[in-house]
């Protein structure tokens, strides 16, 4: 048994030194750089340097941008929301826009009052006065810039305002109506369009205007 093993064994040996002695290398064929159609790399050394190709050399000097002679400012929009979706609609229409932010006063309705005694006692016997005639919702204001008046009522609309002085001169008091405002920011958006163009057909059902401005 074991000389048959060894016998294998010189028999494989020589088999495989056999085939090493005869067998013939294929030729080498090299991989192609790219396939074809598709453009190699360039190193940056390589391209520094290399003049541009005559399809990217510039063939005519840029068109100047066709002067827009109607310059308008529109507005006012009240939110932010609303400035954008105005600006939205606008800027495929005009060739120059921007936006401008301004203060605005705003009504926010109508204060009725008596006016300030010139102590806080004048001030709480007027208003036991009237608590005494049949008068309600009235309170005096005893701190701040309307100090010792008598607020009669805050209302929101004017007419409702002066119904309340009219109740309150009828007991002999002069009352004064005052409106309410308040600071709040505002938005203006300006174009520069080309002549004739109709920005209603852009915003339509807007409450906003148009006021003519400066081009920019």
């Amino acid at each position: 048994m074991l000389r048959a093993v060894l016998l294998l064994l010189l028999c494989m040996n020589a088999g495989v030194g056999l085939w090493w002695a005869l067998h013939v290398e294929p030729p080498h064929q090299p991989l192609p750089a790219v396939e074809k159609g598709v453009s190699g790399l360039t190193l940056l050394r390589e391209a520094e340097g290399a003049p541009l190709p005559a399809a990217a050399e510039l063939q005519a000097a840029p068109a100047p941008l066709e002067d827009m002679p109607l310059c308008q400012s529109i507005g006012p929009f009240e939110t932010p929301a609303d400035l954008r979706a105005a600006m939205a609609r606008l800027l495929p229409q005009v060739g120059r826009i921007q936006f401008r932010e301004l203060p605005a006063t705003a009504l926010r309705g109508y204060r009725v009052y008596l006016p300030a005694a010139a102590t806080r006692a004048e001030a709480l016997a007027s208003a036991r006065a009237l608590a005494a005639r049949g008068l309600r919702d009235y309170y005096v204001v005893t701190a701040g810039e309307q100090q010792n008046t008598v607020s009669l009522g805050l209302f929101r609309d004017l007419e409702n305002a002066t119904r309340r002085q009219q109740e309150v001169a009828a007991l002999g008091y002069a009352a004064t109506v005052e409106a309410r405002t308040e600071s709040v920011p505002q938005w203006w958006v300006d174009i520069a369009a080309p002549a004739g163009f109709d920005w209603t057909r852009v915003l339509p059902g807007t409450t906003a205007r148009a006021q003519s401005v400066a081009c920019f």
